[in-house]
């Protein structure tokens, strides 16, 4: 066997053990990297409490030192699996990945007193690893492809619950601003309509008038109406989703997208022939 197929031999199966969840090493590649970023995001928060902070700092310092090496890895070797390493590196995982790394080295090159503040804010970026958990659930992929069906139609809702928003506003500014003062602006208006058709309510600004208050009251009994209407959108695009075929986790090995029929042969976003897939 040639030097340049046993690599590549090493690299298929390097692949299938990060990328897929099929294989034992696989699901222990995923395990131990699931209970670094919960560790990881542990560290970020109890670094953010000043007495703890002051007593561990060292502590904390090696741990997120061990965790970005650890992380780093990763990172160079997805890149180093995948074939297009463009397509990985401005997917949403491939940016989470990098933005779970990068503060930590750019600390180095902003030390100073001057630059403290700075620092301390690019730290705090670290929490985005929280964001790599999602990639471990292999039921995201179903409540994806349910919200990307269904964000036509929640944009248009959205829309249009916006321009009902700027109309009941300006008319609550017609009505209440000669005699209140918090409806100073057609824009403070809007903020007021926004925060009463979504029933938060908080009570900052509040109507005077009879007419002001009896058209509040229809705006909040909207409210609950309009609320159930994104849910209600959602749950059928589930219900449609859950009708269409199955998919598995099955990540392309140039892309590195996932997303496909289990009797798929090649990928559907980049045409690139998918590996066998192997159960335990």
């Amino acid at each position: 066997m040639s030097q340049s197929q046993s690599l590549k031999d090493r690299k298929r199966v390097l692949f299938q053990i990060v990328f897929e969840t099929k294989t034992p090493a696989g699901k222990t590649f995923d395990v131990v990297l699931l209970v670094a970023i919960i560790l990881s995001i542990l560290v970020v928060m109890l670094e953010s409490m000043n007495w703890l902070e002051q007593d561990y700092s060292n502590t904390f310092y090696t741990l997120e030192w061990g965790f970005t090496i650890l992380f780093t890895i990763e990172y160079g070797l997805r890149l180093w699996l995948v074939k297009d390493t463009k397509s990985y590196s401005t997917s949403f995982f491939g940016i989470i990945d990098l933005l779970a790394i990068l503060p930590t080295y750019l600390a180095i090159f902003l030390g100073g007193l001057e630059s403290l503040i700075v620092v301390r804010s690019l730290r705090l970026l670290r929490v985005f690893r929280i964001f790599k958990l999602v990639e471990y659930w292999n039921q995201g992929q179903f409540i994806l492809r349910a919200l990307r069906s269904s964000y036509e139609k929640l944009f248009i809702f959205i829309l249009f619950v916006f321009l009902l928003e700027v109309i009941l506003g300006t008319f609550m500014y017609v009505v209440e601003s000669p005699y209140n003062p918090g409806f100073s602006s057609i824009p403070e208006s809007i903020y007021w309509a926004i925060v009463t058709l979504t029933t938060v309510g908080y009570g900052d600004i509040v109507p005077v008038t009879t007419l002001g208050k009896s058209v509040a009251s229809v705006i909040m009994l909207l409210g609950y109406a309009i609320i159930a209407v994104p849910t209600g959108i959602v749950a059928s695009e589930f219900v449609n989703t859950a009708r269409d075929e199955s998919i598995n986790t099955r990540a392309c090995p140039n892309c590195s997208r996932e997303g496909h029929i289990p009797e798929a042969d090649y990928c559907k976003y980049c045409g690139e022939e998918l590996l066998d897939e192997e159960e335990d």
